[in-house]
């Protein structure tokens, strides 16, 4: 039997956490479960899910902030319309996230209907009014750091109850290929000198602006070089358009970083940026878990990131890339500027990056330890 599966997500565009949410629904076993999602508002994510032929469903609400208080939410008017598509929708397993988890979670209740969440915020740190809420929950964590800060420490609950669980990476769609030379033909960059890219939304935490600094230094031992930065103000937040507008700002009263910084906005084809790529960096002062890390190394393509956070847990210093202190513009660039340096060097660490990400973050592993947890749910009904 099929179980209609509904994922829920605050957020309508799409950035790491969206792209992340497409992935596992992918990787579901489509015998056993059919994708749902739900919604506040239209946008991309719901437009790729329905590209996949699954159901999207529409409900306006506003998302949780950290300071909400489960026994009032969940009076809210939005609860009785969420059980009531729950049910007419036939739904048999709810996967939430946190800004919609105190709203989904009482109607899924109201309805008899089995839940679980995925925490993707280190920086939620819930409050003692939400504890025992969040005790009561069956829930996992996309990295150690995201799981140690919204715990807390000493940890409000035993961690064992929400568990690990790495993002999987579709190693057929991010491999080794040439799908980068249409990119750099769209962008206009001259064939044959050293690429350098970024994929990150416009926010400041992201470190574009470190990046235009790395290029910078960069371009001093590599004159050759050009940068790619993929990506677009992915929510419409208003600072984060001040912030891209500064980015842009930088590049165009910079004689070298206007020659040899090319702006890609949103890309789907996320895989043929990072196969146009020598190396790929991240130069986020924090990243909860650092996707994009894994997916340049699925590809082949050796990374250069901050260590603050996720990276740290799924970049072997060395060894699938270099991890370097978040800011530091001087040791970002060292490291860039000696795997394009030495080709041999970009090459061993590229194949050792693609060997690691298959063996332990791949789209399977990820989608069998979610389904352990959906089987243990959905026997408890």
């Amino acid at each position: 039997m099929t179980i209609n599966l509904l994922f829920t997500s605050w957020y309508s565009g799409v950035g790491g956490g969206e792209t992340d949410l497409l992935t596992q629904a992918e990787a579901l076993d489509p015998q056993r479960f059919r994708p749902h999602l739900l919604l506040p508002r239209a946008g991309e994510l719901g437009e790729q899910w329905a590209a996949h032929g699954w159901p999207v469903h529409y409900e306006h609400w506003r998302g949780a902030s950290t300071y909400f208080v489960p026994q009032i939410w969940a009076r809210f008017p939005v609860v009785r319309r969420m059980a009531a598509l729950l049910k007419r929708a036939n739904i048999g397993l709810v996967h939430a996230d946190y800004h919609t988890l105190p709203l989904i979670q009482p109607a899924a209740e109201a309805a008899g209907i089995p839940l679980m969440w995925t925490c993707h915020g280190w920086w939620f740190h819930p409050k003692p009014w939400q504890r025992d809420f969040f005790r009561s929950l069956t829930g996992a964590a996309r990295s150690h750091a995201i799981r140690d800060g919204f715990l807390g420490d000493p940890p409000f609950m035993s961690p064992e109850n929400l568990p690990v669980i790495y993002s999987g990476i579709d190693t057929k769609r991010f491999a080794p290929g040439d799908g980068g030379e249409v990119i750099l033909a769209e962008a206009g960059v001259p064939a044959g000198g050293p690429i350098v890219a970024m994929v990150a939304r416009f926010q400041e935490v992201k470190g574009h602006h470190h990046f235009l600094a790395m290029a910078k230094l960069v371009l001093q031992a590599h004159p050759g070089a050009h940068f790619l930065i993929a990506g677009e103000n992915a929510f419409g937040v208003a600072k984060d358009a001040v912030y891209r507008q500064r980015i842009l700002d930088t590049i165009a009263a910079d004689a070298q970083l206007s020659q040899h910084v090319h702006l890609l906005g949103f890309r789907t084809d996320v895989e043929h940026v990072l196969q146009a790529a020598d190396v790929v960096v991240c130069p986020s002062d924090f990243e909860s878990y650092g996707k994009v890390n894994l997916e340049a190394m699925a590809c082949g393509v050796p990374v250069v990131s901050t260590n603050r956070g996720g990276p740290a847990e799924i970049v072997r210093d060395g060894e699938t890339g270099y991890l370097v202190n978040p800011a530091n513009t001087s040791e970002m660039a060292t490291a860039v500027s000696k795997l394009l340096a030495d080709k041999v060097l970009q090459q061993r660490i590229g194949q050792q990056a693609r060997a690691y990400v298959q063996a332990n973050f791949s789209i399977d592993i990820m989608a069998e330890q979610y389904e352990l947890i959906f089987q243990r749910l959905l026997k408890d009904v």
